[in-house]
């Protein structure tokens, strides 16, 4: 398993690194700051909170986010995925297991199919489900009633979220890239969880080169840790948490080697593009959404790629970051032949 898998790998991820309360949680200071005003609100009125849609890039704290919800409310949590949903009869089971005022979290929301939305939009205006029993003739419309719960759904693509769906959700928080002291912040109190000792420094080190992202952040900790422990050091210091970082492969942006293929292919397949993300994928032996999910966000986000309408481009950065002398005489309408998407 290369870093890149473990790292998008949730199931590995220890529990007693996330934060359990608002006041825990590091960073997305708006968000949070009127999170807790409708939670508050909703405490006050004994009444359900709004359901919730949350946004944004893997590994900022979506799932995270959502515990803390059901914790402030102190109201019991269920969790579950749309892909994990096959059946509308397992939507309606999860529903009508739901205690009152329960938070019902969804991830990767945007993978519902319609019928299963259609089947949603009455539980979450009216806390109701209608179901057909039987075929044909002998079919009978049955509506069970719920009780009142909150939807928390979670999505890394927002724009595949159906417009109808969407409507029904009553508050919108959209988590954005951390800040490198954020990450620093974040990295020092893994770190005391884990009983890692770091020396001045490292711990910014690693939230520079983490993309941003807590998840990473933690899982670049620990394999840190792991070659300060085979070195028997009892603190980490930026020696040792550079030599783990040349040896993983991850630069001093937290590029890793797929994301300077990608750059490669770009400025030296592509002569800096634009082009379309399939032909990217292709060359890369990628799927097509790993790439849009997991590594363009963050190279459009530090300025490495422009998205055009005319296809990825690589910036002058991306050229002095790899190394090659910047080709400024590609510019976009100059490439022979149409882009392929």
């Amino acid at each position: 398993m290369g870093l890149r898998e473990e790292i998008n790998t949730e199931s590995i991820d220890e529990p007693q690194l996330r934060p359990t309360k608002l006041s825990e949680f590091i960073g997305q200071r708006e968000v949070l700051e009127n999170l807790s005003v409708y939670i508050e609100a909703a405490k006050k009125r004994r009444s359900p909170l709004d359901h919730v849609l949350i946004s944004g890039p893997p590994g900022l704290g979506k799932t995270t986010l959502a515990n803390i919800i059901a914790n402030e409310l102190s109201v019991a949590f269920t969790s579950t995925s749309a892909p994990a949903i096959s059946k509308g009869a397992d939507l309606v089971r999860f529903l009508t297991l739901l205690k009152t005022n329960e938070v019902f979290f969804v991830d990767e929301i945007h993978g519902f199919v319609k019928k299963q939305e259609e089947l949603l939009y009455p539980a979450m205006e009216n806390y109701f489900v209608d179901l057909v029993v039987g075929e044909g003739v002998t079919a009978n419309a049955l509506q069970i009633q719920l009780q009142p719960f909150t939807l928390v759904g979670a999505t890394t693509r927002s724009g595949l979220v159906s417009d109808p769906l969407k409507s029904r959700f009553g508050i919108h928080l959209k988590l954005d890239f951390y800040s490198d002291e954020e990450m620093a912040i974040i990295v020092d109190r893994s770190a005391r969880l884990l009983s890692v000792v770091l020396e001045e420094g490292v711990a910014l080190e690693i939230g520079k080169r983490s993309r941003k992202t807590p998840r990473i952040a933690n899982h670049l900790l620990k394999r840190v840790r792991d070659f300060g422990e085979v070195r028997n050091e009892k603190s980490i210091g930026l020696t040792t948490c550079r030599f783990a970082f040349d040896r993983m492969g991850v630069d001093h942006l937290g590029l890793d080697g797929v994301d300077r293929q990608i750059l490669d292919i770009l400025i030296n397949r592509y002569s800096g593009g634009p082009v379309g993300i399939k032909p990217i994928a292709v060359v890369l032996g990628e799927e097509e959404r790993t790439i849009e999910d997991t590594y363009e966000p963050f190279l459009v986000r530090i300025g490495l790629v422009d998205r055009t309408p005319a296809g990825r481009v690589a910036t002058r950065a991306a050229y002095e970051h790899m190394g090659f002398p910047y080709a400024t005489q590609v510019k976009l309408g100059e490439k022979d032949g149409p882009s392929l998407f």
